[in-house]
Formats: structure tokens, C-alpha cells, sequence
């Protein structure tokens, strides 16, 4: 069976979230497909998207990460599955926001239930998997640009591999790529033009994903959706997982 270069456990959206994130995005993760774009988005540049698309629409949970020597994809099958029956769903309320220069949905601030619920599953999920990761190399290391990193991320990034996390983690769906100036403005407009008239519905969190990046460079897709009632759902990169865990 196909051993995938990196395994990440996100978050993916649900509902009109997905659907319309997705689209936003031009791409399924569930199928690699193309998407057509939104009413009114022909004329975006693709480099505002052209980041976010490349991981999938999704919150990153424990960020992607190459398998230790001795961890199997089945181990990640079955720390996914092992998460997923220890939490119930939930839903968040979300918003629109700039996070690190780049467009985002966040849970709403007033959402303190979403917020700590988000939190818990985060922590658990960096925690849980961790055994299974291989240490970051120099150049990895070097592309988290730790030079500008705080010292609470800094040593985040020298624990978990990843500078954001527990203490400096903050829940977010990813819709552009770093924008300043007129760029970001417009992107604004534009999300706010599909998004906001969902700001009133909660996005219901059933459970948890693990999405692969099958080769080095290639765009990440979702490999098996795993619900908090016990199912699972496969999408096309499940050959990566190699089947279903023993129960």
C-alpha cells in the first residue's frame, strides 16, 4: 500500500461552510477535483488563494508531519479513531478575520463554549499523535522562519514541530494567502460578500479528519473523515491509511 510523504488531522468544514470555502478555494479536498469558482470571483488573482488551496480547506488540528521510522499509517489510522470516540460534536460560530496577514476564518469571540471546545480537541490531537512524528529537519525547521517567531512559539516549534499550539493556537480556517494593502481589502470584500450572510449559522463539528500529502509538493487531499458517533467516511486519499485500523 502507498506511503503518503506527510499526514496532517485537521478540521474540516461543514455544510454551507465547505460548499462555499471549497469553492472559494477553486478545490475539493474530499476529491482533488477543480471547482468552479463563486459568482463574481472570475477575476480574482489566483495567488490570493493559491496557499490555502494547496492544503484543502480545513483547520489544522496537528499539523502535517512526516512519519517517525517504525510508525505506519495504520498507527495513524488508529490514533484518529481513538481521538474521534473520545469527543462529541459540537458546533462554533464563526467570523471573518486577519490572522498573520492572511484572511481566515476564526471561532467568533463571543463563542467562549466554540473557543474552548475548538481548544480541548487541538490540544488532544497535538498530544495524541505526536508519537508518531518524525523530528522536523533543518530545512523544514527553517521554513517556519523562527527568527520571527515569539519565544512561546519558538519553543512550540522545538516540542511539537509546530509553532502554534496550545497556548499559542488559534482556531482558524485558512482563505488567503498573505495580502497587504488594496490586495487585502479587496479579499475582504469579496469573502464577506459569499460569507456573510452565513455569520448566523454555527458550522456543526462531527468530527475529525486526516489529510495526506501523497508526494512531496503535491496538493493535500482528505483521506478518511472520522465522526465522534464512531463512523467513518472515506474520501480519495484513504489508500494512504492502508484499510481500516483492528478495532
Amino acid at each position: 500500500m502507498p506511503l503518503a510523504h506527510r499526514y496532517a488531522l485537521y478540521l474540516a468544514p461543514t455544510g454551507p461552510w465547505r460548499e462555499l470555502g471549497s469553492r472559494w478555494l477553486g478545490r475539493c479536498a474530499d476529491t482533488g477535483l477543480a471547482l468552479p469558482l463563486l459568482p463574481g470571483q472570475l477575476d480574482t488573482p489566483p495567488a490570493w488563494t493559491q496557499a490555502p488551496r494547496h492544503y484543502g480547506l480545513h483547520a489544522t488540528l496537528k499539523a502535517p508531519f512526516r512519519l517517525r521510522t517504525g510508525a505506519t499509517p495504520q498507527a495513524v489510522d488508529a490514533a484518529a479513531r481513538e481521538l474521534a470516540r473520545s469527543n462529541q460534536a459540537f458546533d462554533v460560530a464563526l467570523e471573518c478575520e486577519t490572522l498573520r496577514g492572511f484572511l481566515a476564518w476564526c471561532i467568533a469571540e463571543d463563542d467562549a463554549q466554540g473557543q474552548a471546545h475548538i481548544q480541548a480537541l487541538a490540544n488532544a490531537a497535538v498530544q495524541q499523535l505526536d508519537d508518531l512524528r518524525a523530528p522536523p529537519t533543518p530545512e523544514e525547521t527553517a521554513r517556519r522562519q523562527p527568527q520571527w517567531l515569539s519565544p512561546e512559539q519558538q519553543a512550540m516549534l522545538a516540542r511539537w514541530g509546530y509553532p502554534y499550539a496550545f497556548d499559542t493556537y488559534t482556531f482558524h480556517i485558512t482563505l488567503t494567502g498573505k495580502l497587504s494593502g488594496d490586495a487585502l481589502e479587496q479579499a475582504q470584500r469579496r469573502v464577506a460578500a459569499f460569507a456573510d450572510p452565513l455569520l448566523g449559522q454555527r458550522m456543526a463539528v462531527p468530527g475529525v479528519s486526516v489529510y495526506v500529502q501523497p508526494a512531496p509538493g503535491a496538493d493535500f487531499v482528505a483521506a478518511r473523515h472520522y465522526h465522534f458517533d464512531g463512523a467513518h467516511t472515506d474520501a480519495i486519499g484513504a489508500d494512504y491509511l492502508q484499510g481500516p485500523a483492528a478495532p
